[in-house]
């Protein structure tokens, strides 16, 4: 006769969230963390997290957290070229990538959100960043690729799938050999404009095995977007770019549950969950 065997897991995991709004007032990073303190809630885990203001005070984190989301921010990915805080922060990236690559079965995942995810692309030489003719802010539609079509962290996404993009400079012309020799591809593209002769952007791309990066904001909720677009400076841009009925129906997408709190809801959370998976539990 068998007996019914219970395992408890033990699961410690430490969460480092590289903060690149340099002081600026944000929804960012409050949709970061309450994405994890979600998580720590439902997964009922021992999860903690040390947030580091990288461009402000010069703050990095070591190697000794299991998983690392670094955030959007304001102003050019381009000028910060050679300064002291990105000198820190692509040390931390060099040696995050050369741990994954000697330690495969024990990696550090990693999750870029827009300022990130350009910088990563410059530094690297991954693709072209440019600034934008104009801004691109509100609800917009994601594209999946065929290979975002079978991307885990967007599964239960629907193709096209809605976001908060909020940017002034965009991702062009990726090296696809440079991205798929490292086991990348790219995952999403902006919305296809017939009549302007402009290259679609790249919205996500997965860097390699254990690093992703978004253009568009999956930490945003419905909530605190609709009270952006509510402010007389974000209403005016959306309506002068896209006229009166796009921003009220921007404005109705954010009711929509299938939408912006899906992406919220699915994309860090399955982070998240990848990095649990990644940092291996010790049976007790």
């Amino acid at each position: 006769m068998y007996q019914n065997r219970i395992f408890a897991y033990s699961i410690q995991m430490k969460i480092a969230i590289l903060d690149l709004y340099e002081g600026e007032p944000n929804e960012g990073m409050r949709g970061i963390i309450e994405i994890i303190e979600r998580f720590r809630s439902e997964e009922n885990l021992s999860l903690s997290y040390q947030i580091f203001d990288v461009r402000l005070k010069n703050e990095i984190a070591d190697m000794s957290f299991d998983a690392y989301i670094s955030s959007g921010g304001p102003g050019s990915p381009l000028t910060s070229e050679g300064s002291v805080w990105e000198q820190n922060y692509f040390g931390l990236m060099d040696a995050i990538l050369k741990h994954n690559r000697e330690h495969p079965q024990q990696p550090k995942p990693v999750f870029l959100i827009c300022h990130s995810a350009q910088i990563f692309c410059r530094y690297y030489g991954l693709a072209k960043v440019t600034k934008r003719k104009s801004t691109s802010f509100g609800v917009m539609p994601m594209h999946k690729t065929k290979a975002g079509e079978h991307e885990p962290f967007l599964r239960g996404l629907s193709n096209p799938f809605y976001a908060i993009d909020s940017r002034d400079y965009q991702i062009i012309q990726p090296d696809l050999h440079k991205i798929q020799a490292t086991g990348g591809s790219i995952l999403c593209i902006e919305k296809e404009r017939p009549l302007i002769p402009f290259e679609r952007a790249v919205m996500a791309l997965r860097f390699n095995t254990h690093i992703i990066g978004t253009q568009f904001h999956p930490e945003a909720d419905s909530h605190g977007m609709h009270l952006y677009l509510l402010r007389e400076d974000k209403k005016n841009m959306v309506i002068g770019r896209h006229g009166e009925k796009k921003y009220y129906q921007m404005l109705q997408m954010l009711n929509d549950p299938d939408k912006i709190k899906l992406t919220q809801h699915t994309v860090l959370p399955k982070f998240l969950r990848y990095a649990m998976k990644s940092h291996q539990p010790q049976m007790v």
